[in-house]
């Protein structure tokens, strides 16, 4: 059963392929826009490439305030977003179908209530964000620029897209999900200890491989971290190696040996 079942998922997928090919001519364009892409492994494009046509077939773009989203923009959107499921596979993003892309960051109006009850507002500038059932919301101006904001260790797609693995049982702790209470154990002892040395050197207010950001929370740097973990792979490695074994384990990659 599980084989037909296999063969089954196989003959699907490679039909989706097949309704949303990428051209040749775009791939390449994409690899050269994003450096932190072509520099993997030939395997690794090639998996990456199927992978985004599965990701383009499967998911809704939409442009905000009458932005046209094209093959170029959705292609390179698909192609960042599957990077870090490379291993994992895309059922990790069923949860959600919609991306909506705005030209630009966006201010959004927060409430929050403090432990008194009372009501404060407040606005945040995003360009990005990532919503348990979706959609996810992104910048078209971060992810066009990502393949310069990689030497800062910067990518909002990879960032959002951590979220949506965090959020995935149901919980934003910057814990995925996980195949055993013991590995759930030791991400949180491993993953605090990371978090709390490096709140630490940001209050010191010292350079870090990480984006400050991280310090707002865990579940944010785990987001951050992921983004490193990718597209600043050895600066991240040098300055957390525990970090980054814990993440090269989960993702089942190694980006910094590319």
């Amino acid at each position: 059963m599980q084989a037909l079942w296999h063969r089954l998922r196989e003959r699907s997928e490679q039909r989706a392929v097949a309704r949303r090919p990428i051209p040749d001519d775009l791939w390449a364009l994409t690899l050269a826009r994003y450096p932190f892409l072509a520099r993997r492994s030939a395997v690794d494009i090639a998996e990456l490439r199927r992978l985004s046509s599965l990701f383009l077939d499967r998911k809704e773009f939409s442009g905000a305030q009458g932005l046209q989203i094209d093959d170029q923009m959705a292609v390179a959107i698909a192609a960042q977003a599957c990077l870090p499921v490379l291993r994992l596979g895309l059922q990790a993003f069923d949860g959600f179908v919609g991306i909506v892309v705005h030209r630009d960051e966006v201010q959004v109006r927060r409430e929050v209530t403090d432990e008194n009850g009372l009501v404060h507002e407040y606005d945040e500038v995003l360009a990005g964000e990532a919503m348990e059932g979706g959609p996810v919301m992104l910048s078209w101006r971060d992810v066009d620029e990502a393949g310069e904001s990689a030497s800062w260790s910067y990518n909002v797609v990879v960032h959002e897209f951590a979220h949506v693995l965090d959020m995935a049982d149901g919980l934003a702790d910057g814990v995925p999900t996980l195949p055993t209470n013991a590995a759930r154990i030791r991400w949180r002892s491993v993953l605090l200890e990371e978090y709390t040395a490096f709140c630490a050197r940001v209050d010191a207010g010292q350079q870090t491989a990480l984006d400050p950001y991280g310090a707002e929370s865990p579940e944010e740097f785990f987001a951050v971290a992921t983004e490193a973990f990718f597209v600043a792979s050895q600066e991240m490695r040098d300055e957390h190696p525990a970090l980054y074994a814990l993440l090269a384990g989960y993702y089942q990659q190694d980006p910094a040996d590319e």
